[in-house]
């Protein structure tokens, strides 16, 4: 669909592109903070050296420029997609099959990462969709909690107030530095009505974006609305394609 703002046409360094950016934040990547009893955060980029590989090639691939592209927002990781590929919303079986990156040490199946990739073929394929979109979360982590029976979840960061209050800080300055790329802050997409609530709080006090606009969460649609796909694809669709060619 349309085509990324640029902003500055001259010929730059592999490490002064979007993708340079975007792997150094990962490679630094720390949370050093202490949460609540019971979560836990996990760091796919300290854990598993393949990740930081299939990363890189993933930004090389798609960022390696310097347009302006706008921000979708997602709530955190999934142990199961970047939890595990470093690529947010992206699965091993999507970032090998549509993105053309193989991961061997690994191997996912995220529900998330199914409509998103559904979405982003909607929109024209990976080349097109990710040249327009940066998607990434506040808390650019994966969050897992213990329950009875010590078995461990998926968790996000808004589910307890403890927790929130414990990351709100880092996921501030995550923002910052996700903004630093150079995206564009007059409307940015949040992912998950609930999401949403709290990056409004969040916005009121640091005026980070001028506009919010609240879509459906991928894995809501795929758990509770699966009949209505298509209908919500189509929300999506209008509401990306809104905003390109500005």
């Amino acid at each position: 669909m349309g085509k990324g703002l640029t902003i500055d046409t001259a010929a730059t360094p592999a490490e002064e592109t979007i993708a340079g950016k975007i792997i150094a934040f990962n490679k630094k990547l720390r949370f050093e903070g202490k949460l609540p009893d019971g979560f836990q955060v996990l760091n796919p980029y300290l854990s598993n050296p393949e990740t930081l590989v299939v990363m890189e090639q993933f930004y090389r691939k798609f960022y390696g420029d310097n347009l302006q592209r706008r921000f979708l927002v997602g709530i955190n990781p999934s142990r199961h997609g970047a939890g595990v590929t470093g690529v947010p919303f992206t699965d091993t079986k999507r970032l090998d099959q549509v993105c053309g990156i193989k991961m061997t040490s690994a191997y996912t199946h995220e529900i998330s990462s199914v409509y998103m990739y559904d979405l982003i073929e909607a929109y024209g394929g990976a080349e097109a969709f990710y040249q327009d979109f940066y998607i990434n979360s506040p808390f650019p982590l994966a969050i897992i909690r213990n329950t009875p029976g010590n078995q461990w979840v998926n968790a996000n960061y808004y589910d307890t107030p403890a927790l929130f209050s414990a990351v709100r800080d880092f996921m501030i300055d995550a923002l910052e530095k996700h903004i630093s790329l150079g995206l564009y802050t007059g409307e940015v997409f949040v992912l998950g009505k609930k999401n949403a609530t709290f990056l409004e709080k969040l916005n009121r006090d640091k005026r980070l974006f001028e506009r919010l606009t609240v879509l459906d969460h991928p894995r809501f649609i795929q758990q509770y609305k699966s009949k209505e796909r298509d209908t919500y694809l189509h929300r999506y669709l209008q509401a990306l394609a809104g905003t390109t060619g500005y």
